[in-house]
Protein backbone atom coordinates (compact mmCIF):
# COMPACT_ATOMS: atom_id res chain seq x y z
CA UNK A 1 0.00 0.00 0.00
CA UNK A 2 1.46 3.47 -1.11
CA UNK A 3 2.58 5.95 1.79
CA UNK A 4 0.24 8.75 1.79
CA UNK A 5 2.11 12.38 0.48
CA UNK A 6 2.67 14.45 4.25
CA UNK A 7 0.24 16.96 3.67
CA UNK A 8 -2.69 14.45 3.04
CA UNK A 9 -1.67 13.30 7.24
CA UNK A 10 -2.61 16.94 8.33
CA UNK A 11 -6.77 17.95 7.94
CA UNK A 12 -6.77 21.69 6.26
CA UNK A 13 -7.52 23.64 9.36
CA UNK A 14 -4.52 21.71 11.71
CA UNK A 15 -2.34 23.09 8.68
CA UNK A 16 -3.67 26.03 8.44
CA UNK A 17 -3.15 26.38 12.50
CA UNK A 18 0.54 25.09 11.90
CA UNK A 19 1.17 27.28 9.04
CA UNK A 20 -0.11 30.87 11.10
CA UNK A 21 1.41 29.53 14.03
CA UNK A 22 4.91 29.73 12.44
CA UNK A 23 4.36 32.64 9.94
CA UNK A 24 3.60 34.40 13.37
CA UNK A 25 6.47 33.52 15.34
CA UNK A 26 8.85 34.16 12.24
CA UNK A 27 7.54 37.51 11.38
CA UNK A 28 7.88 38.48 15.16
CA UNK A 29 10.86 36.89 15.30
CA UNK A 30 12.29 39.03 11.55
CA UNK A 31 10.74 42.35 13.36
CA UNK A 32 12.65 41.71 16.66
CA UNK A 33 15.81 41.27 14.92
CA UNK A 34 15.32 44.39 12.50
CA UNK A 35 14.41 46.57 15.36
CA UNK A 36 17.49 45.17 17.31
CA UNK A 37 19.65 45.78 14.37
CA UNK A 38 18.29 49.48 14.05
CA UNK A 39 19.02 49.99 17.39
CA UNK A 40 22.42 48.83 17.16
CA UNK A 41 23.26 50.73 14.30
CA UNK A 42 21.70 54.24 16.19
CA UNK A 43 23.41 54.15 18.93
CA UNK A 44 26.85 53.16 17.35
CA UNK A 45 26.72 56.21 15.24
CA UNK A 46 25.31 58.54 18.04
CA UNK A 47 28.30 60.14 18.64
CA UNK A 48 29.40 61.63 15.18
CA UNK A 49 27.27 63.49 12.68
CA UNK A 50 28.16 61.57 9.41
CA UNK A 51 30.99 63.56 7.46
CA UNK A 52 28.60 64.65 4.78
CA UNK A 53 26.92 66.79 6.79
CA UNK A 54 29.18 67.85 9.83
CA UNK A 55 28.92 71.24 8.64
CA UNK A 56 24.81 71.44 8.86
CA UNK A 57 23.79 69.25 11.22
CA UNK A 58 24.92 69.82 14.89
CA UNK A 59 25.42 67.23 16.81
CA UNK A 60 23.35 67.96 19.47
CA UNK A 61 20.28 67.93 16.66
CA UNK A 62 22.03 64.31 15.10
CA UNK A 63 21.94 62.78 19.16
CA UNK A 64 18.35 64.06 19.89
CA UNK A 65 17.46 62.03 16.10
CA UNK A 66 19.28 58.96 17.80
CA UNK A 67 17.98 59.18 21.19
CA UNK A 68 14.56 59.50 19.69
CA UNK A 69 14.64 57.09 17.26
CA UNK A 70 16.43 54.34 19.70
CA UNK A 71 13.36 55.35 22.33
CA UNK A 72 11.08 54.23 19.60
CA UNK A 73 12.04 51.25 18.75
CA UNK A 74 12.50 49.92 22.44
CA UNK A 75 9.23 50.63 22.75
CA UNK A 76 8.22 49.32 19.15
CA UNK A 77 9.50 46.56 20.65
CA UNK A 78 7.06 45.75 23.48
CA UNK A 79 4.17 46.96 20.93
CA UNK A 80 5.02 43.78 19.09
CA UNK A 81 4.89 41.50 21.60
CA UNK A 82 1.67 42.83 22.59
CA UNK A 83 0.02 42.82 19.11
CA UNK A 84 1.40 38.97 18.68
CA UNK A 85 0.32 38.20 22.26
CA UNK A 86 -3.14 39.88 21.38
CA UNK A 87 -3.63 38.17 17.87
CA UNK A 88 -3.05 34.77 19.15
CA UNK A 89 -5.44 35.38 22.00
CA UNK A 90 -8.32 36.48 19.31
CA UNK A 91 -7.55 33.56 17.06
CA UNK A 92 -5.97 30.09 18.00
CA UNK A 93 -6.66 30.90 21.96
CA UNK A 94 -10.45 31.45 21.26
CA UNK A 95 -11.09 35.23 22.11
CA UNK A 96 -13.25 35.81 19.04
CA UNK A 97 -14.99 32.72 19.00
CA UNK A 98 -15.75 33.76 22.50
CA UNK A 99 -16.74 36.94 21.84
CA UNK A 100 -19.17 35.83 18.82
CA UNK A 101 -20.81 32.66 20.96
CA UNK A 102 -21.70 35.45 23.50
CA UNK A 103 -23.38 37.88 21.54
CA UNK A 104 -24.84 35.05 19.38
CA UNK A 105 -26.79 34.16 23.05
CA UNK A 106 -27.67 37.52 23.76
CA UNK A 107 -28.44 38.78 20.16
CA UNK A 108 -29.14 35.70 18.43
CA UNK A 109 -27.94 35.74 14.85
CA UNK A 110 -28.70 38.35 11.92
CA UNK A 111 -27.39 41.76 11.09
CA UNK A 112 -27.46 42.86 14.50
CA UNK A 113 -25.72 40.55 15.99
CA UNK A 114 -22.84 40.86 12.93
CA UNK A 115 -22.54 44.47 13.43
CA UNK A 116 -22.34 44.05 16.83
CA UNK A 117 -19.56 41.51 16.54
CA UNK A 118 -18.02 44.31 14.39
CA UNK A 119 -18.54 46.76 16.43
CA UNK A 120 -17.30 45.01 20.02
CA UNK A 121 -14.39 43.75 18.50
CA UNK A 122 -13.05 47.01 17.02
CA UNK A 123 -13.61 48.86 20.60
CA UNK A 124 -11.98 46.23 22.63
CA UNK A 125 -9.08 46.69 20.17
CA UNK A 126 -9.04 50.36 20.57
CA UNK A 127 -9.07 49.79 24.33
CA UNK A 128 -6.03 47.16 24.51
CA UNK A 129 -3.99 50.06 22.22
CA UNK A 130 -4.97 52.93 24.23
CA UNK A 131 -1.85 52.82 26.50
CA UNK A 132 0.51 52.29 23.95
CA UNK A 133 -1.13 55.30 22.18
CA UNK A 134 -1.30 57.56 25.27
CA UNK A 135 2.57 56.36 25.87
CA UNK A 136 3.56 57.38 22.66
CA UNK A 137 1.99 60.78 22.83
CA UNK A 138 2.38 61.83 26.14
CA UNK A 139 5.72 60.16 27.41
CA UNK A 140 7.80 59.44 23.87
CA UNK A 141 6.87 62.38 21.80
CA UNK A 142 6.68 64.57 25.07
CA UNK A 143 10.11 63.91 25.95
CA UNK A 144 11.55 65.09 22.77
CA UNK A 145 9.52 68.47 22.59
CA UNK A 146 7.04 67.41 19.66
CA UNK A 147 3.51 66.39 21.62
CA UNK A 148 1.70 69.96 21.79
CA UNK A 149 -1.82 68.20 22.88
CA UNK A 150 -3.57 68.88 25.83
CA UNK A 151 -5.56 66.14 27.72
CA UNK A 152 -8.29 68.06 26.54
CA UNK A 153 -8.12 67.75 23.27
CA UNK A 154 -6.37 64.15 23.39
CA UNK A 155 -10.06 63.41 24.16
CA UNK A 156 -12.03 65.26 21.98
CA UNK A 157 -10.25 63.49 18.94
CA UNK A 158 -11.31 60.66 20.27
CA UNK A 159 -14.84 61.39 20.78
CA UNK A 160 -15.12 62.61 17.11
CA UNK A 161 -12.82 59.93 15.66
CA UNK A 162 -15.16 57.23 17.17
CA UNK A 163 -18.11 58.77 16.43
CA UNK A 164 -16.78 59.36 13.04
CA UNK A 165 -15.73 56.06 12.41
CA UNK A 166 -19.38 54.39 13.82
CA UNK A 167 -20.94 57.15 10.95
CA UNK A 168 -19.07 55.90 8.31
CA UNK A 169 -17.84 52.55 8.95
CA UNK A 170 -20.95 50.99 9.98
CA UNK A 171 -22.55 51.27 7.06
CA UNK A 172 -20.18 50.32 4.60
CA UNK A 173 -19.98 47.38 7.06
CA UNK A 174 -23.76 46.96 7.08
CA UNK A 175 -23.40 46.97 2.84
CA UNK A 176 -20.61 44.54 2.67
CA UNK A 177 -22.27 42.36 5.10
CA UNK A 178 -25.82 42.07 3.45
CA UNK A 179 -23.61 41.78 -0.03
CA UNK A 180 -21.99 38.78 1.60
CA UNK A 181 -25.73 37.03 2.29
CA UNK A 182 -27.53 38.33 -0.59
CA UNK A 183 -25.22 38.74 -4.10
CA UNK A 184 -24.82 35.40 -4.39
CA UNK A 185 -21.28 33.33 -5.15
CA UNK A 186 -20.12 36.72 -6.74
CA UNK A 187 -20.76 38.89 -3.60
CA UNK A 188 -16.85 39.39 -3.05
CA UNK A 189 -17.44 41.29 -6.62
CA UNK A 190 -20.23 43.36 -5.76
CA UNK A 191 -18.69 44.24 -2.36
CA UNK A 192 -15.40 45.20 -3.91
CA UNK A 193 -17.05 47.52 -6.12
CA UNK A 194 -18.96 49.25 -3.09
CA UNK A 195 -15.98 49.50 -1.27
CA UNK A 196 -13.81 50.86 -4.04
CA UNK A 197 -16.89 53.26 -4.73
CA UNK A 198 -16.81 54.12 -1.03
CA UNK A 199 -13.52 55.16 -0.94
CA UNK A 200 -13.27 57.03 -4.24
CA UNK A 201 -16.23 59.15 -2.47
CA UNK A 202 -13.92 59.29 0.81
CA UNK A 203 -11.00 60.85 -1.17
CA UNK A 204 -13.95 63.66 -2.31
CA UNK A 205 -15.26 64.28 0.91
CA UNK A 206 -12.64 64.26 3.35
CA UNK A 207 -11.32 67.42 2.49
CA UNK A 208 -14.24 69.52 2.80
CA UNK A 209 -16.48 67.61 5.84
CA UNK A 210 -14.03 65.54 7.95
CA UNK A 211 -10.33 67.08 8.09
CA UNK A 212 -12.46 70.14 9.50
CA UNK A 213 -13.77 68.25 12.21
CA UNK A 214 -10.24 67.96 13.71
CA UNK A 215 -8.01 71.06 12.57
CA UNK A 216 -8.91 74.66 11.34
CA UNK A 217 -7.80 75.57 7.56
CA UNK A 218 -6.95 79.14 6.53
CA UNK A 219 -6.50 80.12 2.99
CA UNK A 220 -2.85 81.21 2.62
CA UNK A 221 -2.27 84.81 3.03
CA UNK A 222 1.24 85.16 2.55
CA UNK A 223 0.37 86.66 -1.46
CA UNK A 224 4.33 86.36 -2.17
CA UNK A 225 4.50 82.70 -1.30
CA UNK A 226 1.10 82.56 -2.72
CA UNK A 227 1.95 83.90 -6.28
CA UNK A 228 5.08 81.56 -6.45
CA UNK A 229 3.23 78.40 -5.16
CA UNK A 230 0.68 79.26 -7.57
CA UNK A 231 3.32 79.86 -10.74
CA UNK A 232 5.09 76.68 -9.87
CA UNK A 233 1.84 75.16 -10.41
CA UNK A 234 0.78 76.63 -13.26
CA UNK A 235 4.15 75.81 -14.71
CA UNK A 236 3.13 71.85 -13.86
CA UNK A 237 0.38 72.09 -15.36
CA UNK A 238 -1.44 71.42 -11.98
CA UNK A 239 -4.98 72.76 -10.90
CA UNK A 240 -6.27 72.54 -6.99
CA UNK A 241 -9.37 73.82 -5.14
CA UNK A 242 -6.88 76.12 -2.97
CA UNK A 243 -4.31 76.95 -1.18
CA UNK A 244 -4.30 76.01 2.72
CA UNK A 245 -2.74 76.03 5.70
CA UNK A 246 -3.60 73.76 8.63
CA UNK A 247 -3.09 74.50 12.37
CA UNK A 248 -0.87 71.08 12.82
CA UNK A 249 1.03 73.03 15.80
CA UNK A 250 -1.91 72.21 18.00
CA UNK A 251 -1.02 68.87 18.45
CA UNK A 252 2.97 68.39 17.12
CA UNK A 253 5.59 70.37 16.67
CA UNK A 254 6.60 67.74 13.49
CA UNK A 255 6.19 69.88 9.74
CA UNK A 256 4.73 68.57 6.21
CA UNK A 257 2.85 69.78 3.64
CA UNK A 258 0.54 67.24 1.40
CA UNK A 259 -2.30 67.08 -1.36
CA UNK A 260 -5.35 66.07 -0.83
CA UNK A 261 -8.67 64.99 -2.40
CA UNK A 262 -9.41 63.78 -5.38
CA UNK A 263 -10.65 65.61 -9.11
CA UNK A 264 -12.12 68.62 -8.46
CA UNK A 265 -11.93 68.23 -4.87
CA UNK A 266 -7.79 68.19 -4.75
CA UNK A 267 -6.26 70.84 -2.05
CA UNK A 268 -2.81 71.86 -1.29
CA UNK A 269 -2.51 71.63 2.24
CA UNK A 270 0.64 73.45 4.70
CA UNK A 271 1.19 72.79 8.07
CA UNK A 272 1.66 75.81 10.15
CA UNK A 273 4.62 74.27 11.47
CA UNK A 274 6.45 73.88 8.19
CA UNK A 275 5.94 77.45 6.75
CA UNK A 276 7.88 78.38 10.02
CA UNK A 277 10.54 76.45 9.80
CA UNK A 278 11.18 76.78 5.93
CA UNK A 279 12.32 79.54 3.66
CA UNK A 280 9.89 80.65 0.38
CA UNK A 281 11.78 78.86 -1.63
CA UNK A 282 12.30 75.85 0.23
CA UNK A 283 8.41 75.57 0.50
CA UNK A 284 8.09 75.55 -3.18
CA UNK A 285 11.01 73.04 -3.62
CA UNK A 286 8.97 70.85 -1.30
CA UNK A 287 5.72 71.24 -3.10
CA UNK A 288 7.38 70.23 -6.08
CA UNK A 289 8.24 67.24 -4.76
CA UNK A 290 4.91 66.76 -3.92
CA UNK A 291 3.96 67.71 -7.49
CA UNK A 292 6.21 65.19 -9.07
CA UNK A 293 4.11 62.29 -7.38
CA UNK A 294 0.93 63.41 -9.60
CA UNK A 295 3.60 64.11 -12.51
CA UNK A 296 4.76 61.07 -12.52
CA UNK A 297 0.99 59.64 -11.67
CA UNK A 298 2.13 57.67 -8.75
CA UNK A 299 -1.07 58.64 -7.14
CA UNK A 300 -2.80 57.20 -9.55
CA UNK A 301 -0.63 54.01 -9.74
CA UNK A 302 -0.99 53.52 -6.10
CA UNK A 303 -4.89 53.36 -6.57
CA UNK A 304 -4.81 51.22 -9.31
CA UNK A 305 -2.53 49.05 -7.32
CA UNK A 306 -5.00 49.71 -4.40
CA UNK A 307 -7.92 48.57 -6.79
CA UNK A 308 -6.13 44.96 -7.82
CA UNK A 309 -4.75 44.45 -4.22
CA UNK A 310 -8.47 44.50 -2.64
CA UNK A 311 -10.09 42.96 -5.60
CA UNK A 312 -7.85 39.47 -4.98
CA UNK A 313 -8.99 40.27 -1.70
CA UNK A 314 -11.93 40.02 -2.10
CA UNK A 315 -12.10 37.15 -4.49
CA UNK A 316 -9.94 34.93 -1.82
CA UNK A 317 -12.46 36.09 0.69
CA UNK A 318 -15.25 35.01 -1.04
CA UNK A 319 -13.73 31.44 -1.47
CA UNK A 320 -12.19 31.27 2.32
CA UNK A 321 -15.72 32.22 3.70
CA UNK A 322 -16.91 29.35 2.37
CA UNK A 323 -14.67 27.10 3.88
CA UNK A 324 -14.96 25.47 7.30
CA UNK A 325 -11.42 24.56 7.75
CA UNK A 326 -10.75 28.59 7.75
CA UNK A 327 -12.97 28.96 10.55
CA UNK A 328 -11.47 25.76 12.28
CA UNK A 329 -7.98 26.28 11.70
CA UNK A 330 -7.70 29.80 12.91
CA UNK A 331 -9.47 29.38 16.68
CA UNK A 332 -13.59 29.81 15.69
CA UNK A 333 -16.48 27.36 15.41
CA UNK A 334 -18.11 28.30 12.49
CA UNK A 335 -22.25 29.60 13.18
CA UNK A 336 -24.70 27.33 11.82
CA UNK A 337 -25.90 28.80 8.91
CA UNK A 338 -27.87 26.52 7.02
CA UNK A 339 -30.68 28.03 4.55
CA UNK A 340 -34.35 28.07 5.54
CA UNK A 341 -33.13 27.81 8.91
CA UNK A 342 -34.68 30.24 11.57
CA UNK A 343 -32.25 31.40 13.85
CA UNK A 344 -29.56 30.23 11.74
CA UNK A 345 -26.47 32.47 11.97
CA UNK A 346 -24.13 34.07 9.13
CA UNK A 347 -20.58 33.56 9.16
CA UNK A 348 -19.76 36.75 7.67
CA UNK A 349 -18.54 39.13 10.32
CA UNK A 350 -16.39 36.43 11.52
CA UNK A 351 -14.86 36.00 7.78
CA UNK A 352 -14.03 39.61 7.79
CA UNK A 353 -12.48 39.89 10.95
CA UNK A 354 -10.61 36.36 10.10
CA UNK A 355 -9.45 37.77 7.35
CA UNK A 356 -8.36 40.83 8.66
CA UNK A 357 -6.40 39.51 11.37
CA UNK A 358 -4.96 36.77 9.77
CA UNK A 359 -4.07 38.15 5.80
CA UNK A 360 -0.86 40.63 7.29
CA UNK A 361 0.41 37.70 8.79
CA UNK A 362 1.77 35.82 5.62
CA UNK A 363 1.85 39.16 3.13
CA UNK A 364 3.80 40.50 5.78
CA UNK A 365 7.28 39.28 4.27
CA UNK A 366 6.87 40.77 0.88
CA UNK A 367 6.38 44.26 2.20
CA UNK A 368 9.84 45.16 1.72
CA UNK A 369 8.70 45.23 -2.27
CA UNK A 370 6.24 48.15 -1.30
CA UNK A 371 8.47 49.69 0.39
CA UNK A 372 11.03 49.44 -2.33
CA UNK A 373 8.53 50.61 -4.67
CA UNK A 374 7.60 53.80 -2.38
CA UNK A 375 11.36 54.64 -2.06
CA UNK A 376 11.74 54.93 -5.96
CA UNK A 377 8.60 56.84 -5.97
CA UNK A 378 10.49 59.46 -3.53
CA UNK A 379 13.64 59.73 -6.09
CA UNK A 380 11.46 60.19 -9.18
CA UNK A 381 9.55 63.37 -7.04
CA UNK A 382 13.12 64.42 -5.63
CA UNK A 383 14.14 64.65 -9.15
CA UNK A 384 11.53 66.06 -10.82
CA UNK A 385 11.67 69.31 -7.68
CA UNK A 386 15.05 69.91 -8.29
CA UNK A 387 13.84 69.95 -12.56
CA UNK A 388 11.51 72.56 -11.49
CA UNK A 389 13.09 74.72 -8.87
CA UNK A 390 16.30 75.14 -6.99
CA UNK A 391 18.73 71.74 -5.85
CA UNK A 392 20.21 73.43 -3.40
CA UNK A 393 16.57 74.86 -1.66
CA UNK A 394 14.78 71.08 -1.84
CA UNK A 395 18.37 69.91 -0.49
CA UNK A 396 18.20 72.22 2.73
CA UNK A 397 14.85 71.96 3.19
CA UNK A 398 14.58 68.18 3.87
CA UNK A 399 17.91 68.27 6.24
CA UNK A 400 15.92 71.12 7.85
CA UNK A 401 12.48 68.81 7.98
CA UNK A 402 15.17 65.78 8.82
CA UNK A 403 16.43 67.79 11.83
CA UNK A 404 12.95 69.63 12.98
CA UNK A 405 11.35 65.84 12.89
CA UNK A 406 14.23 64.08 14.34
CA UNK A 407 14.67 61.75 11.91
CA UNK A 408 18.25 59.79 12.14
CA UNK A 409 20.77 60.31 9.58
CA UNK A 410 22.40 56.89 10.25
CA UNK A 411 19.38 54.17 10.23
CA UNK A 412 20.43 50.54 9.75
CA UNK A 413 20.39 49.63 5.96
CA UNK A 414 18.71 46.17 6.14
CA UNK A 415 15.98 47.75 8.34
CA UNK A 416 15.59 50.52 5.74
CA UNK A 417 15.60 48.59 2.80
CA UNK A 418 12.40 46.22 4.62
CA UNK A 419 10.50 49.50 6.51
CA UNK A 420 11.43 52.50 4.86
CA UNK A 421 8.87 54.14 2.99
CA UNK A 422 11.39 57.53 1.88
CA UNK A 423 15.31 56.88 1.44
CA UNK A 424 17.08 57.94 4.21
CA UNK A 425 18.73 61.69 3.81
CA UNK A 426 21.77 60.53 2.99
CA UNK A 427 20.87 58.67 -0.02
CA UNK A 428 18.04 61.27 -1.36
CA UNK A 429 21.25 63.85 -0.50
CA UNK A 430 23.71 62.26 -2.62
CA UNK A 431 21.65 61.93 -5.67
CA UNK A 432 21.08 65.92 -5.79
CA UNK A 433 24.07 67.31 -7.10
CA UNK A 434 23.86 65.22 -10.35
CA UNK A 435 19.88 66.00 -10.71
CA UNK A 436 20.62 69.65 -10.38
CA UNK A 437 19.49 71.98 -13.36
CA UNK A 438 22.32 73.78 -15.17
CA UNK A 439 22.42 77.40 -14.37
Amino acid sequence: MPTPAPSSLLAPSTLLTLLFAAFLVAGLALRFWLASRQIRHVARHRDAVPAAFADRIPLTAHQKAADYTITKARFGLLEMALGAAVLLGWTLLGGLDALNQFLLDALGGGMLQQLALLTAFAAISGLIDLPATLYQTFVIEQRFGFNQMTARLWLADLAKSTLMGAAIGLPIAALILWLMGAAGPLWWLWAWGAWMGFNLLLMVVYPIFIAPLFNQFQPLEDESLKARVTALMQRCGFAAKGLFVMDGSRRSAHANAYFTGFGAAKRVVFYDTLLRQLSPGEVEAVLAHELGHFKHRHIVKRIVSLFALSLAGFALLGWLSTQGWFYTGLGVLPNLSLEGVAGSAPNDALALLLFLLAVPVFTFFISPLFAQLSRRHEFEADAYAVAQTNGSDLATALLKLYEDNASTLTPDPVYVKFYYSHPPATERLARMPNLAPTP
